[in-house]
């Protein structure tokens, strides 16, 4: 094939994976004009349209669907196998894009590279912060952090932490005025903070568990976020009751600037999960960072 072929190949992968000219030119250094000069060549070549072109989107043609669903993992399969090379090498190298929630990358994540990464000065990780469930392989990142249950069934997976378990706290002040709730069902008469999950579809309803009695509530407040540590920060600023992760949590409960409630509730979940594509395996650098992050008893 000629090398142009694989460039234009290339060129396409990478527009109908953004969905976006600008997106994509940014990627090869290229103005968007020349980009889509290289599409409409690979298109005339071919004599078919791949896709399809509005001042608002960029979408695939049954064509380009066909094209790009064939094409793409041969391609990804090569990246891999150049990315495999990297152990002929002394030390583990290249570049890894890891999602996770904004609680993962600050509490899990974080303190475990801040302390592997100096042994390995030629890996580079980006970390991209999204609580929203995105799919890993769209959005180019080789691995994402969830909890056990959220796995996809087509992932591997390599546990990084300890179960996980959330708590109902307030400031002293807010229960000074306001009664302590006996259940999870009178936290409807609290002023509560909540936290918007775009994968849930709007705000997280609070999960409790007890002798075997799974209950989810739905509550209301004055104010709401999409970032778990602003949830805490307005909870110990007395704007009422948060449903939070109980490590980040925890240094203010015993500090008294926090009391939590409900303990007898707050059952421990699942714990978090690195979840990745098989052909990740082939890489050294990739493999030493799983197994720098996998959690152990």
């Amino acid at each position: 094939m000629p090398r142009e072929s694989v460039d234009d190949l290339l060129a396409f992968i990478a527009v109908a994976r953004e969905r976006s000219f600008t997106r994509a030119a940014a990627q090869f250094g290229l103005s968007q004009s020349a980009l889509s000069h290289t599409i409409r060549q690979l298109e005339t070549r071919l004599g078919i349209r791949l896709l399809t072109r509005t001042t608002r989107a960029v979408s695939l043609t049954d064509a380009g669907e066909r094209l790009f669903n064939g094409i793409r993992p041969h391609f990804e399969e090569i990246g891999a196998q150049i990315d495999a090379l990297s152990e002929l090498r002394e030390k583990p190298a290249g570049n890894i894009r890891i999602t996770a929630s904004d609680h993962a990358v600050a509490h899990v994540l974080w303190p475990k590279l801040r302390d592997i990464l100096p042994k390995y000065p030629d890996i580079k990780v980006e970390l991209v912060l999204d609580n929203a469930l995105i799919d890993i392989v769209a959005t180019r990142c080789d691995a994402g952090v969830r909890m056990g249950e959220l796995l996809a069934k087509d992932m591997i997976s390599a546990r990084i932490s300890p179960p996980v378990r959330f708590a109902v706290i307030g400031t002293p002040a807010y229960f000074d005025d306001n009664p302590i709730p006996a259940s999870p069902q009178e936290l409807v008469h609290h002023n509560c903070i909540n936290l918007r999950l775009p994968t849930y579809g709007g705000l997280w309803a609070w999960e409790f568990e007890r002798e075997g009695q799974t209950v989810n509530i739905r509550v209301d407040g004055q104010v709401a976020f999409n970032n778990i540590h602003n949830v805490l920060e307005a909870a110990l600023d007395g704007f009422g009751l948060a449903y939070v992760p109980e490590d980040i949590a925890s240094s203010h409960i015993a500090q008294g600037r926090l009391r939590r409630v409900l303990e007898d509730w707050s059952p421990y979940w699942e714990s978090y999960h690195l979840y990745y594509p098989s052909r990740r395996q082939s890489s050294p650098a990739f493999i030493a960072l799983v197994e720098a992050l996998r959690h152990r008893d």
